[in-house]
């Protein structure tokens, strides 16, 4: 085993974990059914992962109020709301996962307050600790009565105690982090009140305090209790978050009062402290995407380490065995807590302890899937991973007889179709008309913040060379192998080009692929048309390597039309645009390029735009050619990806996977 450090056992109270690797609790937005309890969809999902080898399950968040915040998650679990279906499903759920020898705790929460995502929000009024501005809407928050909070005090009681009848080893609290409801009470910059709950640290505590000791009361003291905690907020104000680097007045939990916070919930009896930094107004911060460093919370962590003396969970993009591992050896954490990894790869942990590293599908930290698809359409899902979150539904189709299917095409889709179906038995023959596999990953996964899109590539790469599947490179399919009777079926994932448009000096004028693929050398100022996801990020990566860069688009903000995008990226790359020195010119309609000078029309109004060169970012058109001329003429023929339709990867993927399933 390359990695023992990461399979020794760790006790959270008295209970003993098999490995140091905890799955991260993420939302369990349509995991749960309309009683109270867990459809086959959660049941099978945390089985998957309990299968795949985590040492510790956490859940997504579930309730035990059912008076204060009624709507709260739709279709979610909820300990009190339905006891007898709660812990009848539970108990499904719990003997599933023990039969791989993982523990699991059950992730309660206090409620959400000014951070309820609006569309679960219903009629009800936003809570909080204080009447302070609600972070997604224009509306003030209704303090909580005292009698409103012993009421959901008493519901953790008694909902710990479901959680325990049904099998949980445990519950974690949500949370005195990121900005919750029980947070919005321990952070002074939202909690205003005088009563027994306001004031100093110890009242603003109280909350989670008396929490701790509603659950010691119906469960006992041994029933293990953890506690997801924030060390800092990176509150710059209501609704205005800090970057990573960034000099500022932290108006809400600082280091220092996170060190005694730490120290006082150890006091209060909790057994475990899972932690990260942030809230919602730095969102970023607990939901870390791609231009956020690898491992963000390992200082937060190693700060928390040292002042108590419970174990210390991390979490935060640590997927890499040998980052976890030395965090573990540098006291940094005591467990690696893994949430977006097991939702790319339930198999993650298996893979790890078996040295099979080339086999770990990664995790891109799109969050298209996850949070983007929570905050959307209140399911949780996986962009690179078609199963994820309906496992049973997505099962691998069982054949009668092989099929010899023709792939036209190695990008994303290309290659998960020829994936699935040699997962499935049939023989799969891939062509390519470039060099290497991946399609617009290659360039995509240009920047630096981007490395995990490569990471990709190569995995499909290793995994179509492990399953035996033919690939022609450099190699364009024609009529004859299109129409070579030994294929049963053809499958043209051909793709997209980026649209070109002349403005005049079109010597200058390049494609966003061509900069990241650094076929064209941009200059020292780039003008670069189009403020979509490819826009913005192209601009943010020239910008990180000098250049002068200025955005023009023609709608009035930028990535007005990408989705489903997390808040998280979308407000974090928002932010990094100005940070990083990119001006933006929006509602700009560009009529030409001459000289090293584009002008644009600005609300009838001609602006002019010094730079060495334009790059246009303006989107993509479908490559359909061949499926257009060829597809009447074989018996079985598909269209996937973005030669379909131009969207993301995350369609492009499971598109694909849909298709490559039922051939």
């Amino acid at each position: 085993m390359k990695y023992p450090k990461l399979f020794e056992p760790i006790k959270i109270g008295k209970l003993e974990i098999k490995n140091r690797y905890a799955m991260a609790p993420m939302g369990p937005l349509g995991l749960g059914d309309c009683e109270g309890g867990w459809n086959d969809r959660g049941i099978d999902y945390y089985t998957r992962r309990a299968k795949g080898g985590i040492g510790l399950i956490i859940t997504g968040v579930t309730f035990s109020d059912t008076e204060v915040e009624k709507p709260s998650f739709p279709n979610t679990p909820n300990s009190t709301y339905n006891p007898v279906q709660f812990v009848r499903t539970s108990r499904q759920m719990t003997e599933r996962v023990h039969a791989y020898g993982s523990k699991i705790f059950l992730q309660m929460s206090g409620g959400f307050g000014r951070v309820t995502i609006p569309t679960n929000l219903g009629e009800f009024p936003p809570v909080s600790a204080s009447a302070v501005p609600h972070r997604w809407l224009d509306k003030t928050c209704r303090p909580l009565t005292v009698e409103e909070i012993h009421g959901i005090v008493e519901s953790f009681g008694k909902g710990a105690y479901n959680a325990k009848r049904a099998g949980f080893d445990g519950v974690e609290i949500h949370a005195v982090h990121e900005g919750y409801l029980i947070d919005q009470f321990a952070i002074s910059f939202f909690n205003q009140r005088t009563d027994e709950y306001g004031g100093s640290l110890e009242n603003r505590l109280r909350f989670a305090k008396e929490i701790r000791e509603e659950i010691a009361k119906t469960c006992g003291w041994d029933f293990p209790v953890a506690m997801r905690f924030s060390l800092k907020s990176m509150i710059k104000d209501f609704r205005e978050g800090a970057l990573p680097g960034e000099k500022f007045e932290e108006k809400g939990r600082d280091i220092e009062e996170g060190i005694e916070a730490a120290k006082l919930l150890e006091k209060y009896g909790y057994d475990a402290l899972d932690v990260d930094a942030g809230t919602y107004d730095a969102w970023w911060w607990n939901h870390p995407p791609m231009y956020m460093e690898k491992a963000p919370y390992k200082e937060f962590a190693r700060i928390t380490k040292k002042n108590v003396n419970i174990p210390v969970i991390m979490a935060g993009r640590v997927d890499n065995p040998d980052t976890a591992t030395k965090c573990l050896e540098s006291d940094i954490c005591d467990m690696i807590s893994l949430g977006r990894p097991t939702l790319a790869d339930p198999d993650i942990v298996n893979k790890i302890r078996r040295n099979q590293i080339s086999q770990i599908r990664p995790c891109i930290s799109c969050q298209e899937g996850c949070m983007g698809r929570i905050q959307s359409y209140s399911l949780i899902n996986c962009a690179v991973n078609a199963q994820t979150g309906r496992e049973r539904l997505t099962a691998y189709n069982p054949i009668t007889k092989a099929k010899k299917v023709l792939v036209i095409g190695g990008g994303v889709s290309g290659c998960e179709a020829a994936r699935v179906l040699a997962e499935r038995g049939h023989v799969p023959v891939v062509y390519e008309k470039s060099g290497r596999l991946g399609g617009n990953l290659i360039p995509g996964g240009a920047p630096d913040f981007k490395e995990d899109d490569i990471a990709l590539a190569k995995w499909y790469e290793d995994e179509l060379a492990r399953l035996g599947v033919e690939v022609h490179l450099n190699t364009e399919a024609t009529e004859k192998e299109i129409l070579d009777s030994s294929f049963d079926a053809v499958i043209f994932a051909t793709g997209s080009r980026p649209k070109m448009f002349s403005l005049g000096d079109d010597s200058k004028v390049y494609s966003a692929e061509q900069v990241l693929l650094n076929e064209k050398d941009p200059g020292n100022e780039v003008a670069v048309v189009g403020g979509g996801l490819v826009g913005c990020e192209l601009a943010l990566d020239l910008a990180m390597k000098g250049k002068k860069v200025t955005i023009v688009e023609a709608l009035d903000k930028l990535m007005a039309v990408n989705g489903p995008l997390c808040s998280a990226n979308k407000e974090m790359l928002e932010k990094l645009i100005p940070y990083n020195g990119i001006e933006v010119c929006t509602g700009a309609r560009v009529t030409g390029y001459k000289d090293g000078v584009l002008t644009a029309t600005v609300a009838d109004e001609t602006k002019t735009f010094k730079a060495d060169s334009v790059v246009l970012c303006v989107g993509y058109a479908s490559e359909a050619s061949l499926y257009q001329k060829y597809s009447n003429e074989v018996d079985e023929a598909y269209l996937l990806g973005d030669a379909r339709q131009v969207a993301n990867i995350m369609y492009a993927i499971w598109d694909a996977f849909e298709v490559a399933n039922h051939i």
